[in-house]
């Protein structure tokens, strides 16, 4: 791994040395790991003969096995190697579907970030310490899996797919998290050498169950799967324990009992199996009004630079400044809007591809969601490419096979140009490239000869005929600025057909603001013959007054720029 190179990336605030491994995967290693990273070469651990020799499979429903990996330097590192569930469903056996019913397994890059934040010991009384594995690694293997190999579900895989246009086929990824192996016997196992009848032991089971999630509970998280064979004594307490059992004394097991309670009273245990941890709604809610209040912060600064770091660039695109990086959990590719590096991971598709969402149109892949981080954002599938094939869809608009349908990027350069010249828009944040490739052939194909030559730092052309796009903009509930001032959303948009049929403007008003905005765009010099009401918003209060410009006119928004095109300049000139 000397010879391979290394690059730092940064995912939910988690640092990684990322690197590709000698089968063609990738590997990252967190700062665990880093000093020993020769162990984790390939060759050294997971090599098929060595592991399937050297494996043993632990207890549990998933597949989690304990490896060591070879000797380097004169030393070898004990492993646990697991198979990240996400998308699958819940095991039936838990007590998830009582008391957890919505509960779903952590991506890796959620995993990992939630058994750092522990480590980290920032949330709840600092006195009380939850004690984990180390989180090494996660690697991805270079192939993917079909769907019947995965064990996801199949419903669970359609409900994304019909949700998430060009990203339900991430999930085939497999993902294998690597923890450091903690010396020591779970609860279960200490009480095989405690002499006393079976409900005995699990009633003393089920006590010191509930001690460690109300442990756990106290310092801001849920385990919806907790076991006893979660929680681990140390191999030194575990040996104290079966020593007190050497007695003949008819007391002994009572005594082995105690200080079993009082290893769990004190926190003096690890616990292990983080698929289903969660943050308690108290800490959940804290740390997203922190994240969005962060968020509205750096909003209002994007285009202020701020230090970059390694995993990511700055680029720029049809005169629009971009940090561009990798949405590792998917093998996308990001652009989020402006020069301001903090604001990039709120938009990784983890922090929204899995929020519950409304389709906003019942003709384009539209939806309104709020993030994890307490963001509303609404996202759409781009139809660059495709020429459209009904007439609500605009196949029998002449300006449409013209021009085409725009690209994300010039959806963005646009609505960029407008916002400075004085025409309100939706904020444009990001744009997402899907890592999986798309099924359907693209129909038009000259915006992907237009864009040929724009690369990303990598050498790629930043627009892809073989990937699907995904556009990311605010949800309009007022300036930037205003709303960072209140943190709250004291603004609703409504369409103008929208509008019309609540009665809070008339029809012909409704027709007087769109034709108004279409001759402001062509005194810009830009043909936005296409639009209709229903892509222009009014923004309106919580007492139903609508939000007024600068003259005292209701304030018009746009929010579809895949149909306004620029105007070569002669035809500006000419119309003068």
């Amino acid at each position: 791994m000397d010879t391979i190179k290394k690059t730092l990336v940064n995912v939910l605030g988690v640092v990684y040395f990322h690197t590709r491994t000698s089968d063609g995967g990738d590997l990252y290693l967190t700062r665990f790991a880093e000093p020993y990273h020769r162990h984790f070469e390939i060759e050294n651990w997971y090599e098929p003969g060595w592991f399937n020799q050297n494996k043993i499979r632990l207890i549990g429903t998933s597949s989690v096995y304990k490896v060591p990996t070879k000797e380097v330097g004169g030393t070898s590192l004990d492993l646990v190697v697991k198979n990240c569930r996400v998308g699958e469903d819940v095991p039936i056996n838990t007590h998830t579907l009582q008391e957890f019913c919505d509960a779903e397994f952590n991506s890796p890059w959620e995993e990992f970030a939630l058994v750092m934040e522990m480590w980290e010991n920032h949330y709840g009384p600092r006195q009380t310490k939850i004690h984990t594995q180390q989180p090494m690694g996660i690697y991805v293997p270079p192939e993917k899996m079909q769907a019947w190999q995965s064990g996801r579900s199949r419903a669970k895989i359609n409900r994304i797919r019909a949700k998430h246009p060009g990203i339900d086929l991430d999930i085939l990824k497999q993902y294998k998290l690597i923890y450091g192996w903690i010396r020591g016997h779970n609860l279960t196992e200490v009480f095989e050498h405690i002499d006393i009848d079976d409900s005995e032991m699990i009633e003393n089971l089920k006590k010191m169950n509930y001690k460690a999630l109300a442990n756990l509970s106290r310092k801001g998280y849920l385990m919806a799967d907790m076991k006893p064979e979660h929680i681990i004594l140390s191999e030194e307490d575990t040996a104290r324990i079966r020593e007190e059992g050497r007695s003949d004394d008819a007391e002994t097991p009572g005594r082995q009992v105690q200080m079993v309670y009082r290893l769990v009273d004190e926190g003096r245990y690890s616990l292990i199996d983080y698929e289903l941890v969660l943050r308690t709604p108290e800490h959940e809610e804290e740390v997203k009004n922190s994240r969005r209040h962060s968020y509205l912060d750096d909003q209002r600064h994007r285009f202020e630079p701020t230090p970059l770091p390694a995993h990511l660039s700055r680029m720029d695109i049809l005169g629009v400044p971009y940090v561009y990086g990798h949405a590792e959990s998917t093998g996308g590719r990001l652009w989020v809007v402006g020069m301001n590096a903090h604001l990039f991971d709120y938009f990784l598709p983890e922090r929204w591809r899995k929020t519950p969402s409304l389709k906003l149109s019942e003709t384009k892949e539209i939806f309104y969601t709020i993030t994890k981080d307490n963001i509303h954002l609404v996202w759409e599938t781009s139809r660059v490419g495709e020429m459209p094939a009904g007439d609500d869809e605009g196949a029998g608009d002449p300006k449409v096979r013209q021009y085409g349908i725009n690209s994300p990027f010039e959806e963005f350069a646009i609505a960029h140009t407008l916002n400075r010249l004085g025409m309100p828009t939706v904020y444009a944040r990001a744009i997402y490239m899907t890592g999986s490739p798309k099924i359907e052939a693209s129909t038009d194909p000259r915006k992907y000869e237009s864009h040929w030559e724009i690369l990303d730092p990598e050498g790629n052309p930043v627009l892809q005929e073989n990937h699907n796009y995904i556009t990311i903009r605010g949800y309009y509930n007022g300036p930037d600025e205003w709303v960072a001032e209140r943190g709250d959303a004291l603004y609703t948009p409504v369409d103008l057909t929208k509008a019309v049929y609540k009665g809070i403007i008339s029809e012909e008003q409704g027709r007087g603001f769109l034709d108004a905005i279409k001759e402001r765009l062509l005194m810009q010099g830009y043909d936005g013959s296409s639009l209709k009401a229903n892509d222009l918003l009014l923004a309106i209060d919580a007492k139903g007054t609508i939000m007024q410009d600068d003259t005292g006119s209701p304030q018009i928004i746009i929010c579809n720029f895949e149909l306004i095109w620029k105007l070569p300049l002669s035809s500006v000139s000419g119309r003068g």
